[in-house]
């Protein structure tokens, strides 16, 4: 029955961008694969079976859902599995000189976490407020619902959720407490936004707790520069957002690092952003807000950096 229950969970999960992310990609039999958040491993399996390099191949996973998953889907294989999230296992790889070939970062979260009730992250099922991607951690969306200041709920809501009404949400929030579950929660956003059409007003609220509790914008800041040290020479990287903040982040990391100049690190495979086509979105409507970015490793310069145009 478990089992079953994570077989269904992953099907429903559609990986996003799957032709555009093996376009940037470019996957070639043999190279090594690094997979920061490998979830149900959609993207894996179709990277892994165009390389069939399983030994020098990794996948990521904070989740232990999806871990469970990857270890079923990949059981007869050598791929490297890490029950991490994504800094800790860059960390790691960095710390054992490790670097790989090709290196996909999907940061949205996945279908399966927003369709099961009882993780906290729905708008639409009532459940208790978690929004835990690692069911280790202690700090949870009701821990900071529950026991953050109204100015520090105000400074997460505007900050992380971008919300428009921020001070008025944290302070109907901490007038409400104790907040135990999602459509408390919910109810709370739907009030300050009365009329509300195509968006569910509370959206932004649910978002900015997400991104606090699990620390995703922290951690992208500090895995990027990781992110460049694992890739080898003439390795391309991959990294798909799901909303402005993440986009941004990756966006300056990227001019940062590639460019014209002639100490550039990466060269960039993307000038601006690849999105879903219209037949993509029919089938996923989730990859509305997906935008994928990617850079090749300029190849070997050894600290005698060739100049635009020299050889």
């Amino acid at each position: 029955m478990h089992q079953n229950k994570h077989q269904n969970n992953y099907k429903q999960h559609v990986p996003v961008l799957m032709t555009q992310v093996l376009q940037c990609l470019d996957p070639k039999e043999g190279d090594s694969y690094l997979d920061l958040t490998a979830g149900y491993g959609g993207h894996a399996e179709a990277v892994l079976a165009i390389t069939k390099n399983f030994k020098d191949s990794v996948l990521v996973d904070r989740d232990n859902h999806a871990i469970e998953v990857l270890e079923e889907k990949f059981a007869d294989t050598s791929v490297g599995l890490k029950w991490q999230d994504f800094l800790t296992a860059s960390q790691e790889l960095v710390a054992t000189g490790q670097q790989f070939d090709l290196i996909l970062a999907d940061l949205g979260v996945s279908s399966p976490h927003l369709n099961e009730a009882n993780r906290g992250f729905s708008i639409k099922e009532s459940s208790e407020l978690d929004m835990r991607m690692d069911q280790r951690q202690a700090l949870s969306a009701h821990t900071i619902v529950n026991t953050y200041s109204e100015a520090e709920l105000a400074s997460i809501l505007k900050t992380y959720g971008e919300e428009p009404k921020a001070k008025q949400i944290a302070r109907e929030i901490v007038a409400a407490r104790p907040v135990d579950t999602t459509d408390q929660l919910a109810a709370i956003a739907v009030a300050a936004w009365p009329g509300h059409s195509r968006v569910h007003p509370a959206t932004r609220t649910f978002q900015a707790l997400r991104i606090s509790v699990n620390d995703e914008l922290g951690l992208l800041e500090k895995a990027l520069p990781l992110w460049e040290q694992l890739l080898a020479p003439g390795g391309r990287i991959a990294i798909i957002s799901f909303h402005s903040l993440e986009d941004r982040i990756t966006k300056r990391f990227l001019k940062e690092v590639a460019g014209d100049r002639y100490d550039a690190e990466l060269r960039l495979l993307t000038k601006s952003p690849l999105t879903a086509a219209e037949n993509e979105l029919v089938l996923n409507p989730r990859a509305r807000s997906a935008k994928l970015r990617a850079a090749v490793k300029i190849k070997n310069r050894k600290g005698s950096h060739a100049y635009p145009g020299q050889k």
